[in-house]
């Protein structure tokens, strides 16, 4: 269908919009996650909260699992390093997303006030250290992971866990953890009404203002405060098999720029994720809450697009031995299976966008305490 270089372009950009597609889709319900205990200030106000998401959040965990899927088929190598390397971070994602289908589903099964705040806290952790860890790892990313391979493309991984946990990977969780949280909150805002639309609207606003200061923030970091990019010195042949250590790679203070330095129209990411951002609020001031919904989505798509366009050829530089950096080039599946799984997600791929779409019908009311009481046994 396409020749290998194509098709490694193809899965770069089919994994980042899966990346897109869970943040905005699953991300609203982790940001509603996070603002649970604070918005809702009773036991009626927090269950209003939980059925905004409760009836569709188990089915945008598909954007997430499919996302993982396509990681570990297109690019086995970055699944193999990223899970060794990233192995307590990842483990710390999975212990907290447990808290989630045990918390919707069992939360309201006895009316007990301590039971239920337990529970409430737990959807809270199952929203708030998913994204925080996500945006750590990104933040490691961009300033190169220590692994390194031997000649037989076995990875070992030199860091510890607590390197992890860096200056900069930390802003870059803050702005993660922050950006999910203005989702969930204008999510939040447009579902529900009175009271409880009043605290969502005000945790949205702090939180929109925290991702544009830390995304510019980040972005100022990474062109003064020392942190070097990646680039590839000799020649690639993207057709050509995949082979991490014939390349050679060099550190430069500028690596990150590049792309953005030969392709002046990339510099369109950042302006939308930082705009959108700002409309969404303002959107969100005059009530306008759906049309800020989709603004604070466009503002997920430039900052992780932002990300992806500045790494790009890379997906996992190594900071021991930049020449085994993980690349679109080296790090995928074979001609074969790349083109097989191209033809499976061109069937799959539209069935989950339409379940999605029928699941958000529910978007079109709102969710409010006398729903809740006229509905006692049906509700969360």
């Amino acid at each position: 269908m396409f020749d290998y270089e194509t098709l490694k372009l193809i899965w770069w950009l089919l994994v980042g919009v899966l990346l897109v597609g869970f943040a905005i889709m699953d991300g609203h319900d982790m940001g509603v996650g996070t603002l649970l205990p604070f918005v809702g200030r009773s036991d009626i106000e927090r269950r209003v909260v939980i059925n905004t998401v409760g009836p569709h959040w188990d089915g945008n965990q598909v954007w997430f699992i499919t996302g993982g899927g396509a990681i570990f088929a297109a690019w086995p190598l970055v699944y193999a390093t990223a899970f060794s390397g990233f192995y307590w971070a990842m483990l710390a994602v999975l212990w907290a997303l447990f808290f989630r289908p045990v918390g919707f589903d069992y939360r309201s099964k006895i009316h007990n006030a301590t039971w239920r705040s337990v529970w409430d806290w737990g959807l809270f952790i199952g929203g708030a250290v998913p994204p925080l860890i996500f945006g750590v790892a990104f933040g490691n990313l961009l300033q190169g992971v220590p692994f390194e391979f031997n000649d037989y493309l076995v990875s070992t991984y030199t860091g510890s866990f607590w390197q992890l946990l860096n200056p900069f990977a930390l802003l870059a969780g803050v702005v993660s953890s922050a950006m999910i949280t203005m989702h969930g909150g204008v999510y939040l805002a447009h579902r529900t009404e009175g009271r409880i639309q009043h605290r969502a609207i005000s945790g949205a606003l702090v939180a929109a203002m925290v991702t544009v200061v830390g995304f510019l923030l980040a972005g100022l970091w990474l062109r003064l405060g020392g942190i070097e990019g990646y680039v590839i010195t000799s020649v690639v042949d993207g057709g050509a098999m995949p082979d991490p250590l014939a390349k050679t790679v060099v550190r430069a203070a500028d690596g990150w720029w590049r792309n953005y330095e030969q392709q002046p129209m990339l510099w369109l990411l950042p302006v939308i994720g930082t705009c959108s951002a700002l409309v969404a609020m303002a959107l969100l001031i005059a009530r306008r809450t759906g049309l800020a919904f989709i603004l604070s989505s466009l503002a997920i798509t430039g900052v992780i697009g932002t990300a992806g366009a500045a790494m790009f050829p890379f997906i996992m530089p190594s900071s021991t031995m930049p020449n085994a950096s993980l690349t679109v080039w080296d790090s995928v599946s074979s001609h074969l299976t790349l083109g097989l799984m191209l033809v499976a997600t061109l069937i799959f791929m539209p069935l989950i966008v339409i379940y999605t779409s029928w699941a958000y019908r529910v978007m079109r009311g709102k969710v409010t305490e006398s729903h809740i009481r006229a509905n006692e046994h049906s509700a969360y």
